[in-house]
């Protein structure tokens, strides 16, 4: 491993989750003005997103519903605490609970409710709301996707106090950021998970105009208990195409929005440098090369090391995601700076680099040879591999392009091909790929990455779905008593080692490589609304989906 002492770089970032495709002929040939028809602020926030017609469906606990997908329910509703992902270190910011202890290893909450929330509606919020939304969550499958096992759930006063089954440490702020529902409507349904709530009722500051499949328009309650924002009504307008999206940015008709931007400083930032903005910042999610480990020649971890050490991850970051997924430079795939509280001692400063006769040495060790151009295996034969990812997906294929021609360096015969959507998600669950790019879970701690990726509890053979993770069938006794610690241990430092651990599996082992960090950002316009978060002031992510979009909204001001 080469390696060299980290500088930091400041880069504005851009992403969507997948881009589905190429911005080609968005915003050619526009005004310097851009954004004149939105030049006087009539208390309009203007939000958009590439997420095509939407269903009149706003029940917050689908993320398949309108409110998930364009952001809207976390203005409606309102949260317990508010974390900060871009620094999930600090402890998460009292919202409907003023104060939350944990005790007896993380199986047990006490949590202290405010007094002065009201629901829309004018009914009185209480504590009693609090411990329905978690009973309704724990008798309704469909609405704990963390199958987080909850036991008993009490009222005392303003306290709830909730037990659960095992040790929830790593589900710790997924509880806290729970949105609350009112238990005066929520009690009447029989079929909460197809309650499509059209007529929202929380005790957030905002409700429901108008809606169209195209556009949603919430407006600002009369009252609000943490004080009315200045935003009176959220526009949220729901475009066909990343194209489309971006155009509307661009002329300034959305104000808010995330979008994959290829050419984001010419179609974008140069069409108004003192308005437009972007910054994306990164959690603790990454997208990486995950290997199957149940098939030769990645069974070998050898050549998954070899592969690691010859990929350039630079590249990736440039040409692939056009600069706008950060770059990932620490071995353990930790993205910086929100993993640098993570990070075991040894990987501290460390950046890796490509270095094709570290990798070369590697395979020579392990009884394999070049021969010219072409690598053979132990066996004699020349090592090959197939690259896969859905057509279509621009990002991906651009970056396995890279990839095919960095294993050349080492005498491996790349070939990338595609599939449709559906089969290569049936084929990585099923381990019918050699190699695949694919995202890794996030969360408020490195756990989500690293269990998504190489749990010995989610493994299934080869042609059994493996939907849970671990795609790449990696097997390994360490990582399964580490992941345990890690979610299980009441001592801190055991906690604490079983998480270095794990960084020195995926090191040392290799079944997922990481290529580069999955960010939480957004372009934003100044010229009518000013307090996002940025660099200056990370106070969250400013993606318009996240469950801060409140937080943000509250800070905003009229441009002056």
């Amino acid at each position: 491993m080469r390696v060299r002492p980290r500088t930091r770089r400041t880069t504005a970032v851009t992403a969507a989750l997948l881009a589905l495709g190429v911005l080609a002929t968005a915003c050619s040939g526009g005004s310097q003005n851009a954004g004149n028809a939105s030049a006087k602020n009539d208390g309009v926030l203007n939000i958009g997103m590439p997420n095509g017609p939407q269903a009149n469906n706003s029940n917050p606990f689908l993320d398949t519903s309108a409110g998930a997908s364009l952001g809207y329910r976390s203005v409606i509703y309102e949260p317990l605490a508010m974390p900060n992902v871009i620094q999930p270190d600090r402890e998460p910011a009292p919202w409907l609970a003023s104060g939350h202890e944990w005790s007896d290893n993380f199986h047990a909450l006490e949590l202290t409710i405010v007094d002065g929330p009201e629901w829309s509606d004018g009914e009185e919020f209480g504590p009693e709301d609090v411990a329905f939304t978690f009973e309704l969550i724990r008798d309704t499958p469909a609405f704990n996707g963390y199958s987080i096992p909850f036991e008993d759930i009490t009222v005392d006063g303003d306290t709830v106090t909730m037990t659960f089954g095992a040790s929830q440490f790593t589900n710790r702020n997924r509880i806290l950021e729970t949105l609350i529902v009112p238990e005066h409507i929520w009690s009447e349904l029989d079929s909460p998970e197809t309650f499509d709530n059209r007529e929202p009722v929380g005790t957030g500051p905002y409700v429901i105009k108008s809606f169209t499949p195209q556009t949603i328009t919430l407006a600002r309650r009369d009252s609000y208990w943490k004080g009315l924002p200045e935003v009176e009504e959220l526009r949220y307008t729901s475009y066909n195409d990343n194209n489309a999206q971006t155009t509307a940015l661009a002329n300034g008709e959305t104000e808010w929005s995330f979008v994959f931007m290829p050419d984001h400083e010419r179609i974008y930032l140069d069409r108004d440098p003192e308005h437009h903005h972007l910054w994306f910042p990164t959690g603790l999610g990454v997208h990486g090369l995950w290997l199957n480990t149940e098939r030769a020649p990645f069974d070998d971890p050898a050549v998954r090391r070899a592969v690691s050490l010859v990929i350039d991850r630079q590249a990736i970051h440039e040409q692939a995601h056009a600069g706008l997924y950060p770059a990932l430079e620490n071995p353990t795939g930790l993205p910086l700076p929100a993993g640098e509280p993570f990070l075991a001692p040894e990987f501290q400063g460390v950046v890796i680099e490509p270095d094709v006769e570290a990798a070369r040495a590697e395979l020579v060790d392990s009884d394999y040879e070049l021969d010219g151009d072409t690598l053979r295996g132990p066996d004699g034969e020349p090592v090959s591999v197939t690259l896969t990812d859905p057509a279509g997906w621009s990002d991906y294929l651009t970056a396995l392009s890279i990839i095919e021609d960095n294993l050349k360096e080492i005498g491996i015969s790349a070939r990338v091909e595609t599939q449709t959507v559906d089969a290569w998600r049936n084929a990585v669950d099923t381990g019918d790929f050699d190699a695949t790019l694919h995202w890794a879970n996030t969360g408020p701690t490195p756990y989500d990455m690293y269990q998504h990726m190489m749990d010995p509890a989610v493994y299934r053979p080869l042609g059994e779905a493996s939907p849970g993770g671990n795609f790449g069938r990696f097997r390994n006794d360490d990582v399964d008593r580490a992941l345990r610690e890690y979610a299980e241990s009441p001592d801190e430092d055991v906690r604490t080692e079983a998480l270095y651990d794990l960084q020195r599996i995926i090191v040392e082992e290799a079944p997922v490589i990481p290529t580069v960090a999955g960010p939480i950002g957004a372009q934003y316009n100044t010229r009518n609304w000013v307090g996002w978060p940025d660099e200056s002031d990370p106070y969250g992510p400013p993606q318009p989906t996240q469950r801060n979009v409140l937080d943000i909204v509250l800070r905003l001001e009229r441009a002056s």
